[in-house]
């Protein structure tokens, strides 16, 4: 079984950087996918960005268009961890942010495809 822990949410101001961490226990991750999703207060949880891996091509990543060019996804599978590093944020990316992981290799953006999630950490930007 995996187990997800998010870390590094805070507040910030518009304008500022956070890296959020997901670090996994229980089972090395170095073969998932690991998602990055957001909930807004009111809203739907929805995707921002997950990165996959594969022994003969390394690493793949994908992002939603609200962050793309601003977030970066990437992987240290020494530490068995996954990092978002979020820079010019802004209040719209005000919400509780998680992290999920999948045995399916493919870049998948939808929920209900990952198999493990953490339990979220709070990211405010203020205006």
């Amino acid at each position: 079984q995996v187990q997800l822990v998010e870390s590094g949410g805070g507040l910030v101001q518009a304008g500022g950087s956070l890296r959020l961490s997901c670090a996994a226990s229980g089972r090395n991750i170095n073969l998932h996918t690991v998602g990055w999703f957001r909930q807004a207060p009111g809203k739907e949880r929805e995707f921002v960005s997950c990165i996959n891996w594969s022994n003969w091509s390394g690493s793949r990543t994908y992002y939603s268009d609200s962050v793309k060019g601003r977030f970066t996804i990437l992987r240290d599978n020494a530490k068995n961890t996954v990092y978002l590093q979020m820079d010019k944020l802004g209040p719209e990316d005000t919400a509780v942010y998680y992290c999920a992981a999948d045995r399916n290799l493919a870049l998948i953006t939808t929920i209900s495809s990952y198999e493990h999630w953490g339990q979220g950490t709070q990211v405010t930007v203020s205006s």
